[in-house]
């Protein structure tokens, strides 16, 4: 298979990233600038997470520890998870949807490029209004899954659950957002030749993860107004049981929920890792069509397991019989995911870069989490493990393992075509095995610690229980991840400015994105492509495309090639504050409401009465 390593063109003056000044980010519509925030704000909540997990391992390093109060505790691992799941993980995927997408399927945006924009800012407000409260101790306090009546007035009465039902509320907005605009992009914009089958596996993931958002998030949606109405306008969904109240029934709406979001995080990870292996080990990804019926059985299976989180609450031995049977499963096509990376990799001509070393950590470190998983498909074993640290060590398995390691190899892979340069090898390598030896120190004595009686979501413990040499390597453990942390900063960002030039192909990789410059001018490309294969660069198909690396080597503008491109527009980013402010006015002053109101309408008939791009001529 030959492969096209372009050299390095001139940066187009005319790609929007390079576009200066404050104004040009804040009303952005071009895809990728709007993938680039969301990267960065994605890491800094990552960071923030980790630092509140940090202090949560500092507190149960040793027995007895009062590092912080048992209130303050909770509103830590409560804001931890919630803010790994919706304000990292979920925004780190949206990055590369964003940037990738229209790129691996020969489009010049989004369908909705303004919709785009407005997705990212409702996600940056939602993301403060939820974060704010922990520093005035009145953040959220239930547990990242919210359980009712707990999280009912009568037993959480402060405004701590108020931030987060509305903060998850104004999230889910930006989610669904994303998600109509990417499943319209994916459907209608894909290049001539194009076809399904043809598409890069990361894209497949992305389609399967739109689908699965459209149908998970409602059922949240619809939990959190019963828990907003019982919490505020005095009904009775979760509360009191004489009054017809179902205690279950948030578990069940939540599950319903909860379990297609966990592939939700992770096939992301598993579609970033499925374009990273081929390339590095130089071969076509093993069983393509499998994989991608696979990723669809995930999707399907996935609203069919939720229950398995509630074996320990007597729904009766036929409900726990079929989803003890149906989590059993699931674990069919993942495990053909994994098989058919180690095939990938099987006689390639590997080489180990930091992107590489992420994608296999993801391969192993996921299959540990995927094993634990499978022992809980039996409701004797999850009764035993059930609400203890070997859950706790089973989902950072999952979603540290699976899901951050293969969103980590996927920045090492796609760097240079954000940035047109490289991230330094040698550092990105010290990175990976910190992060490997860190994930392993911190995550892997839970299993211990929680098969020997430690509950989940306990303040402190008393000596000579058997957990204390546990703790105190999963504490060690999470120190190293900091050190890992501040590299990985380092390297990121002084690459940026000074890493060497990248090039349009510095992998050797063989899909669409890669055929462009780096990065891509803002049209992406000058004339659609005509795709006829998978690997286009690899069987040396001509994609009609090489006269995007030409102009932007000419600095030529959209305009000077005849190229319509959407108006830049900060009416999003009011309709999204307008949103929020209104939202706010439930827990303040009722006043905001109309205000939050009255600025959404304005600005949103605004919008809708400009013109989205000039007049074709």
């Amino acid at each position: 298979m030959a492969s096209t390593a372009y050299p390095a063109p001139a940066h187009a003056p005319s790609y929007s990233g390079e576009q200066s000044g404050l104004w040009s980010w804040l009303s952005t519509v071009d895809h990728k600038r709007i993938g680039i925030l969301y990267l960065y704000t994605a890491l800094f909540f990552f960071m923030f997470g980790g630092v509140e997990a940090i202090i949560i391992r500092a507190q149960l390093g040793a027995p007895n520890q009062h590092l912080v109060s048992a209130e303050f505790y909770n509103q830590l691992f409560t804001m931890h998870g919630t803010t790994m799941i919706f304000l990292a993980i979920m925004p780190l995927s949206a990055a590369f949807f964003n940037f990738l997408i229209p790129l691996q399927i020969g489009a010049r945006d989004v369908a909705f490029p303004r919709l785009n924009a407005f997705s990212y800012w409702v996600y940056l407000f939602g993301g403060i209004f939820i974060t704010i409260p922990i520093f005035f101790a009145v953040a959220p306090n239930g547990g990242w899954f919210g359980y009712a009546p707990l999280t009912t007035k009568a037993y959480s009465p402060g405004i701590n659950i108020d931030f987060w039902v509305i903060g998850l509320q104004v999230l889910g907005v930006s989610s669904l957002a994303a998600a109509f605009n990417f499943l319209t992009t994916i459907i209608n914009l894909r290049a001539p030749g194009m076809t399904l089958m043809r598409m890069p596996m990361f894209t497949w993931m992305a389609f399967i993860v739109q689908v699965l958002l459209v149908l998970a998030f409602p059922v949240i949606t619809i939990a959190l107004v019963f828990l907003l109405f019982d919490r505020n306008f005095g009904t009775n969904f979760y509360n009191t049981v004489s009054a017809g109240a179902d205690p279950l029934l948030w578990q069940h709406l939540f599950w319903i929920f909860g379990h297609p979001e966990v592939y939700i995080l992770v096939l992301p990870a598993f579609g970033l890792v499925s374009e990273v292996l081929p390339t590095y080990s130089k071969k076509p990804l093993f069983g393509y069509p499998v994989m991608v019926y696979s990723g669809i059985l995930i999707a399907v299976l996935g609203f069919g397991v939720w229950a398995h989180h509630m074996f320990a609450v007597g729904m009766g031995p036929i409900a726990d019989t079929f989803f003890g049977l149906t989590t059993m499963l699931i674990a069919i096509p993942t495990g053909v995911k994994i098989f058919n990376w180690i095939a990938t990799m099987a006689q390639g001509a590997i080489r180990y870069t930091t992107a590489m070393l992420f994608g296999i950590g993801l391969v192993a470190l996921f299959t540990i989490g995927g094993i634990s998983g499978i022992m809980h498909a039996s409701p004797p074993a999850d009764l035993q493990q059930t609400d203890t640290y070997f859950i706790v060590a089973h989902f950072h398995y999952v979603l540290f393992g699976g899901s951050i390691m293969g969103i980590f190899a996927g920045i090492y892979h796609y760097f240079p075509k954000i940035t047109g340069r490289l991230m330094d090898e040698k550092l990105g390598k010290i990175h990976f095995w910190l992060t490997f030896i860190a994930m392993n120190l911190t995550f892997f004595p839970m299993h211990f610690s929680g098969m020997l009686g430690m509950p989940r979501r306990i303040y402190t413990y008393d000596a000579g229980q058997g957990w204390d040499l546990f703790n105190a390597m999963s504490t060690a453990g999470a120190m190293i991840f900091p050190i890992a942390m501040l590299i990985f900063i380092y390297n990121f960002f002084v690459s940026r400015k000074r890493g060497e030039i990248a090039g349009s192909n510095p992998w050797g990789a063989g899909t669409l994105e890669w055929t462009i410059p780096s990065p891509p001018p803002e049209y992406n490309f000058a004339k659609i492509p005509t795709v006829t294969s998978r690997y286009p660069i690899w069987e040396g198909k001509d994609v009609d495309h090489e006269d995007a690396r030409i102009n932007s080597q000419q600095g030529k503008t959209p305009a000077d090639l005849g190229i319509i491109m959407p108006y830049n527009t900060i009416k999003p980013l009011f309709v999204a504050l307008g949103l929020i402010v209104m939202f706010c006015g439930l827990i303040s002053s009722r006043a905001l409401i109309g205000v939050g109101a009255a600025l959404m309408i304005f600005s949103l008939y605004s919008w809708l009465l400009s013109p989205l791009e000039p007049e074709h001529h």
